[in-house]
């Protein structure tokens, strides 16, 4: 009579879980990406373009001194000109 019938319809309720898990699933995956993209640097912290980009600049230039990138002079040099002091 049913097409199925050795086989039976025992597991039919395992489809509708593993949707259940796998939207739980993408939804904290989502949930996370956008976490980060709120806490990067420089978006949160200051509310002109400008200002977040020479903090940023000078942010990069401070780890690359840092991590003995670049020498004391070329830091000076390089500061001077994004600070824009003479």
């Amino acid at each position: 009579m049913f097409p199925c019938s050795g086989f039976g319809y025992g597991l039919w309720w395992i489809f509708p879980l593993i949707m259940i898990v796998m939207m739980v699933l993408c939804f904290f995956m989502m949930r996370g990406r956008m976490g980060s993209m709120m806490s990067r640097a420089g978006i949160c912290s200051t509310g002109s373009h400008g200002a977040g980009a020479a903090d940023s600049e000078l942010d990069t230039l401070n780890k690359s001194y840092a991590q003995g990138e670049i020498k004391k002079e070329e830091y000076k040099e390089k500061k001077r000109v994004i600070t824009g002091q003479n």
